[in-house]
């Protein structure tokens, strides 16, 4: 019996798998338990965002003013927020144009490039096709004068 064996790649290994690569099971596990951690993170970053909003909420209502005070207050804070959020969202917007547009152009620019590398390709082709096609003829000719 041989001491060998396949790696996801067909390499053979002498004596061990070679877990290295997107197809191993290593890697796959790894990036789940990845996956569910960063699912953690954010579920805590949120929570604590949550509880903070709450407790400013809490703070404003708990607060030894008057009602109406309280209420003008949670409005301008209110509004403050929403400000801050229409803000962040314009940002957010403009630089997703500014990427997508970015993107367009580098794309047309591939596009460009690769029709530059496939003309010069069939150029050269074409060249060499015809180089190909003249020592056909002379050898033709060599041969028949034979």
């Amino acid at each position: 019996m041989s001491n060998r064996a396949e790696n996801s790649y067909g390499v053979m290994m002498s004596g061990f798998f070679l877990t290295v690569g997107y197809n191993s099971p290593n890697y796959t596990q790894r990036r789940m338990i990845m996956e569910e951690s960063d699912k953690k993170v954010a579920a805590a970053a949120l929570l604590i965002v949550a509880g903070g909003i709450v407790g400013a909420g809490l703070a404003l209502l708990m607060a030894p003013q008057s009602g109406r005070r309280t209420r003008r207050d949670i409005k301008r804070y209110a509004g403050r927020v929403r400000t801050r959020a229409d803000e962040a969202v314009e940002d957010l917007t403009t630089n997703i144009n500014d990427l997508v547009e970015t993107i367009g152009e580098k794309t047309d620019e591939l596009v460009e490039k690769g029709k530059d590398v496939a003309g010069g390709a069939r150029k050269d082709l074409m060249r060499l096709i015809e180089e190909g096609t003249s020592r056909l003829e002379r050898f033709r000719t060599k041969l028949s004068r034979m």
